[in-house]
């Protein structure tokens, strides 16, 4: 007897599919894993825009400080937490060179937002000639319920993520 489908008896021509019953099973599985999933993801995905947004802010501050020495001329970084926005005047942007550089972390991919920003009583810091900040400072900057700092030293005008 062959495996054609025309020499299969009934009841074999009848099993050779899944049921509704176990299709019904594996979707309800595929359910509930998809239930558990959902929430991890999301806040796997907002610790991970905020470590982002912060190390994108170090990384900008040490930017301005090592363009200021370089041209041995003063830079400022201005932050407006109220838009949740900085920039860097008197540097070309990134996408725009005839405009500043400019950040918005609303923006995909970092989608977070300036929780605060203090450096000595202001929103800006001013980096000499020399590279060294005005004053040292912090930048708090959250996403959802997660938020890191940005710490500005004063003397070095290194940026570090906490």
């Amino acid at each position: 007897m062959g495996t054609s489908p025309q020499h299969l008896t009934r009841a074999e021509r009848r099993r050779s599919g899944f049921t509704l019953i176990e299709m019904i099973v594996v979707l309800a599985i595929m359910a509930i894993l998809a239930a558990i999933a959902t929430p991890r993801y999301g806040r796997a995905i907002a610790r991970y825009q905020v470590a982002m947004s912060a190390k994108r802010v170090a990384a900008d501050l040490e930017y301005a400080a090592s363009r200021a020495s370089a041209s041995s001329s003063s830079l400022t970084i201005e932050f407006t937490p109220g838009s949740n926005t900085y920039r860097i005047a008197g540097l070309p942007g990134l996408r725009d060179p005839s405009a500043d550089y400019n950040v918005v972390l609303t923006d995909s991919p970092f989608r977070s937002s300036l929780a605060s920003v203090d450096f000595g009583g202001d929103t800006s810091v001013v980096f000499n000639g020399y590279g060294v900040p005005d004053s040292g400072g912090t930048v708090v900057v959250t996403c959802g319920a997660y938020q890191k700092s940005v710490v500005l030293n004063a003397e070095t005008g290194k940026a570090q993520v906490q």
